[in-house]
């Protein structure tokens, strides 16, 4: 029975890690993980019951300098949640010296007064510990943080030990979510997501950071699920590259994407795939909110 939950954002650069971490830390995939940059957009929450805990992660995107409307919703999403959460988890790499994005998370986790976890990611890179040991000196002596964890969310070396010490900070709360739902982000958004992961994966430079994805179809069978979606870029010679030669780009995505929806779903996935141009919209407000970014 659920007696204690606590509510934890997990912030970060771009490409620390904090959406391997989430799903490493809720034991499935509520996230999805490139090797870019600004994969997150919005706050992803997923959910993992460990006895009489109920422990809820919030997943952000990576603080950077925002360069449009979409940068700006991004950077308020980041604010908005390290204000509404019982503890926050900030990633860092193994570098020893904080740069400006981690100073600005820990000026923040200050200003909120909530308590905070440290998280060395990426310790695998490590050659000897005395690296280790100077970067958990230094962001000691910056902040006092309630635990430090080294770890690394990709081999998920260390996440239980991360996973116990969080449950330590869990209060005394009814239970938050069903015990079913790992995370509160509707299936059409996760298919959409799913489809923009493998735009990530394909897709090399600037051209992946602006698309967004729609589903237009989504109907769940017994046996078979039918899936329709649109994909936006900014320019027409992106939508060039999107569906490539003959085609062979987007049924590359296409298929990617597909295989996830097939595991998530359990059934045969029909995936249509359309490409379609809207011109700058990372830039139009209007059109920002129209694919979901929004803080309403």
């Amino acid at each position: 029975m659920i007696t204690k939950t606590g509510i934890f954002s997990i912030v970060g650069r771009p490409n620390a890690g904090k959406s391997t971490l989430l799903n490493a830390l809720c034991k499935t995939k509520v996230s999805i993980v490139s090797q870019k940059p600004q994969t997150t957009r919005t706050r992803i929450t997923g959910i993992r019951n460990i006895d009489d805990c109920q422990l809820v992660f919030m997943d952000t995107p990576g603080l950077h300098k925002a360069r449009n409307r979409l940068g700006d919703f991004m950077t308020k999403v980041i604010d908005d949640t390290v204000s509404d959460v019982d503890a926050a988890i900030l990633i860092v790499e193994p570098v020893a010296r904080i740069g400006i994005p981690e100073q600005m998370l820990i000026d923040k986790i200050k200003a909120e007064k909530i308590p905070a976890v440290l998280v060395i990611n990426k310790i695998d890179t490590i050659k000897e510990k005395e690296e280790l040991l100077e970067v958990i000196r230094i962001y000691s002596e910056a902040c006092e943080f309630q635990d430090v964890v080294p770890l690394s969310a990709r081999n998920r070396d260390g996440v239980d030990a991360l996973t116990k010490i969080l449950c330590s900070m869990c209060i005394e709360s009814p239970q938050l979510y069903p015990d079913d739902m790992l995370s509160d982000q509707p299936a059409r958004a996760f298919a959409a997501e799913l489809v923009r992961e493998k735009l990530l994966m394909c897709l090399d430079k600037e051209i992946p950071h602006g698309v967004a994805v729609e589903i237009e179809q989504y109907d769940i069978g017994e046996t078979l699920a039918e899936i329709s979606a649109v994909i936006y870029c900014e320019r027409t010679s992106h939508k060039g590259i999107i569906i490539g030669k003959k085609g062979d780009m987007l049924k590359r995505i296409g298929a990617l994407a597909r295989s996830d929806m097939e595991k998530k779903l359990g059934k045969k996935v029909f995936l249509q795939l359309w490409v379609k141009v809207k011109e700058d919209w990372r830039n139009n407000p209007a059109q920002v909110r129209n694919f979901g970014y929004y803080n309403d």
